[in-house]
């Protein structure tokens, strides 16, 4: 009786044991096989083919897009009592790239200075200029230019010009070239009495330099002409440094110093004149 006693309560102690002991739900989401999902092929084709237009695009595109920079700078004094002066200065730069092969750029001025109510300067100056191949460091160009001046008595002068250029130093930051050109100039003279008209050829050379300083704050440039006449005895030379400080990106302030020789000049006006000013710059670059 005890034995089948012990045997009832063992036989209740497994059962007991045995529902305490559950299996993990097979249908809980820890418990589901990994899902695959496959990338949408369809999106990825669009995308690929989107990045092969768009290496093809930059392919055809031109490296060197056409840019175009203008420049104009005012410089100017007035003084009023036992002296009356009055004088301003207009200066321009147009600088256009249409490629790698051609860029046309001009550099107009106007010079107006009176002193006790006289005139003393009226100097109008406008030229065009064409750089064929100006990205080699050996280019050509051509130019024409017209000259009218009171201060050394000129109607009017007519230039044309072509030759070959030579970049010195191009580094961005750094730039210096050399030109050299066959020049025939055409002067019409206001005063004829003691001067005659001329027509002549010369030789120009010309020394450009521009540089960048103080991570562009600061602009220098320098501009020399050296004009020898071939046809007969006649020099004229002229050049420039001009100190600009870039105050914003599209303003500054500058200086210049310039000076103009010529051995053949009318009577009552010096061979050599000097000019400095001060003035301010607006650039615009696309």
């Amino acid at each position: 009786m005890k034995i089948k006693l012990l045997i009832l309560i063992f036989s209740l102690f497994s059962v007991t044991l045995k529902a305490q002991t559950t299996d993990p739900d097979t249908l809980r989401p820890t418990n589901l096989p990994t899902v695959v999902v496959p990338p949408d092929s369809t999106t990825t084709e669009e995308e690929e083919e989107g990045e092969e237009e768009e290496k093809k695009e930059d392919e055809l595109q031109d490296d060197t897009p056409a840019k175009f920079k203008f420049r104009l700078s005012a410089d100017g004094t007035y003084t009023s009592g036992n002296i009356n002066r009055a004088f301003m200065q207009l200066a321009s730069g147009i600088d256009w790239n249409l490629s790698k092969v051609l860029k046309f750029s001009s550099s107009p001025s106007f010079i107006y200075g009176q002193q006790n109510k006289q005139l003393n300067e009226r100097e109008i100056f406008a030229d065009f200029r064409t750089t064929v191949l100006p990205e080699n460091h050996l280019y050509y160009l051509g130019f024409g230019s017209f000259e009218r001046s009171n201060l050394r008595k000129i109607g009017n002068r007519l230039i044309a010009a072509g030759g070959l250029g030579f970049k010195l130093i191009d580094k961005g930051v750094y730039y210096l070239s050399v030109t050299n050109v066959l020049l025939y100039e055409w002067t019409d003279f206001i005063n004829n009495k003691d001067i005659a008209d001329k027509n002549l050829w010369r030789n120009s050379t010309r020394f450009f330099g521009e540089y960048t300083l103080n991570e562009g704050k600061i602009y220098i440039s320098h501009i020399l002409f050296l004009q020898p006449a071939i046809t007969e005895k006649n020099f004229r030379w002229n050049g420039n440094l001009s100190i600009r400080y870039q105050i914003t990106k599209r303003t500054g302030i500058r200086s210049t110093m310039e000076n103009s020789y010529e051995s053949v000049v009318v009577s009552g006006r010096k061979n050599n004149d000097f000019r400095w000013t001060f003035g301010v710059v607006f650039e615009f670059r696309k």
